[in-house]
Order: C-alpha cells, then sequence, then structure tokens
C-alpha cells in the first residue's frame, strides 16, 4: 500500500515540466488516434495491446473501439498505480488512456471510414510510422500508453519477466487472433507495421543521433590530441594503457565524433601517425558539452 499512502495534494501541483509533458502526451494520443482510424482500422490491421483486441473485439461486434481501451485499461491502471509509481505515473498514464480512448471514437465523424488507400503496404507503413511517432512522443512526456505498456511492467516488477519479452508475447497473441479475426495477410502486414512502429517510436524517443566514438592508439599521442582538440574542436580523454604484446605503457585517446566527423578524424591521424591503431565504434546517444544537453 505503499504508493497509496504517498498521496497528496502536492503531488498534483504542475510544474512547467509537468505541463509541457502533458502536452506532448495528448499530442501524442492525437497521433495514436489518427493512425488508428486513418490507415490501421480501415485497412484491418491490428495494434498492439488493448486497442489491437478492442478492434478484433470491434469487427465482430461493432462496439466502440475507444470504449473498449477505456475500459480495458481500467484494471491495468490501477496496478500500475499500486506498484509501478504511484501519483506521477498515474496521471500520465491516464491522460494518454482516456485522450486516445476519446480521440479514437470522436474522429470518426471526421475521419473517412474507408480511409486513404487500399493498399495494405501504404497503410502499414503510414500507420506504423504515425502511431510511432505517437507512442514515442508520449514516452518523452514520461507517460506510457497503458495496455501492454503497463502489463509488460507489471511483469518485470513480478516475475523478472524483460519487458521486450512481454510485449513479444501480447503482440503475438494479437497477431494470431487478427490472422484468425481479419486474414492472415493482415496479420503479416500487421506485424511489418508493428515492426515500424516500434522503430519510429524509438527514434521519436531517443532521437537519430547516432554518435561515432574513437579509441586510438599511437606513438604521437600528444600530436593527435592537439589536431582533435584545435581542428576538430572535440575534447580527448587519455587513458593509461598497456600493450598486450610488447608490455610498454602506452596512452589511448578517447574522443567522441560526429558522423561527418569521422572521414576526417581519419585524415588528420593517418597525417600524423600511418601506423597508429584505431577503433571506431557507434554510440547511442551522446549528452554534454559539443552534443545534446542533459535536460
Amino acid at each position: 500500500m505503499k504508493n497509496w499512502r504517498k498521496f497528496s495534494l502536492k503531488s498534483l501541483v504542475l510544474t512547467w515540466a509537468d505541463t509541457r509533458d502533458f502536452v506532448t502526451i495528448l499530442l501524442g494520443a492525437l497521433l495514436q488516434a489518427i493512425a488508428l482510424r486513418l490507415f490501421l482500422v480501415p485497412a484491418q490491421l491490428a495494434s498492439g495491446g488493448v486497442s489491437g483486441l478492442a478492434q478484433i473485439i470491434n469487427f465482430h461486434t461493432g462496439m466502440p473501439i475507444g470504449m473498449m481501451v477505456f475500459f480495458g485499461n481500467i484494471p491495468l491502471f490501477i496496478l500500475g498505480w499500486r506498484y509501478l509509481g504511484g501519483m506521477r505515473f498515474a496521471l500520465r498514464t491516464a491522460l494518454a488512456v482516456v485522450a486516445f480512448s476519446l480521440l479514437v471514437d470522436f474522429l470518426t465523424t471526421f475521419l473517412p471510414p474507408e480511409g486513404l488507400t487500399d493498399d495494405l503496404i501504404l497503410n502499414s507503413l503510414y500507420g506504423g510510422v504515425m502511431s510511432g511517432i505517437g507512442f514515442g512522443l508520449v514516452y518523452r512526456g514520461r507517460g506510457t500508453s497503458g495496455g501492454s505498456d503497463i502489463l509488460g511492467r507489471i511483469l518485470n516488477h513480478w516475475k523478472g519477466i524483460p519487458i521486450s519479452q512481454s510485449y513479444l508475447i501480447t503482440d503475438a497473441i494479437i497477431i494470431l487472433l487478427a490472422g484468425l479475426s481479419f486474414s492472415w495477410e493482415n496479420a503479416l502486414y500487421s506485424l511489418v507495421m508493428l515492426y515500424v512502429s516500434g522503430v519510429v517510436a524509438e527514434i521519436t524517443t531517443q532521437g537519430p543521433n547516432v554518435v561515432r566514438t574513437a579509441l586510438i592508439v599511437s606513438t604521437y599521442p600528444e600530436e593527435i590530441r592537439e589536431q582533435i582538440l584545435h581542428v576538430l574542436g572535440r575534447g580527448v580523454t587519455e587513458i593509461s594503457g598497456k600493450g598486450g604484446y610488447t608490455g610498454e605503457a602506452r596512452p589511448v585517446l578517447y574522443c567522441v565524433i560526429s558522423r561527418s566527423e569521422v572521414t576526417r578524424l581519419k585524415t588528420l591521424i593517418s597525417e600524423i601517425d600511418p601506423e597508429a591503431f584505431m577503433v571506431i565504434g557507434q554510440a547511442h546517444e551522446a549528452l554534454g558539452e559539443g552534443f545534446h544537453s542533459l535536460e
């Protein structure tokens, strides 16, 4: 009962960061709802989680998708509040779920029920991209979209099951039901849509700013360090190393650069020491001076 006892009026006071998060979540929910109504439902492409299950039930019964998404998330929402994060978790998740549920049914009045195209490829790609951006914005707002997001975190909390594995299980069940309800071709395209959505959601959440790291071993470390500092304008960290074969102490230079600077770095090093050893790696994101802010 720990999270329930922590509830107080102070937890309801909104800061600027909270307001920004809520606006981001609302925009994400809107994009998810448009993607569902404009691309996925007309093409009978099942999204994952509770909304995908609601699509399938809607196909057989005609019950409103938004209403089913809302009521289907209530028990998961209660469990999430209890075990995953208290009031702050509840506010953001409730906002995302309620906004998405209302918008899905509200948009039926304004969007063409037949969608924009009959092409399954276009529907799966555009639906995946738009829903992925929506998911990513909800995550950037530090919320979740309910459904399998909450279920995955709860299973991870209770049983230690990896979140990605729980997503795979729930989505596999939905795809199986979609194949039985719609067609197996639609189910296969639903997989394509889910993959695209996942990739785009990750890019939207964390950014596409993949950077490069470089480890450099040379007999001219001072000269190389000066060139990196003053020509590339990048910082350098010097690490004490030891040759495994020779046993000699040797400094190792480490720096982080953008993709466009890799060629210039290679040229600088080759001009100073053609015999230098260099390893170029990939980092998902760099935060701090010269890159993105930590805030």
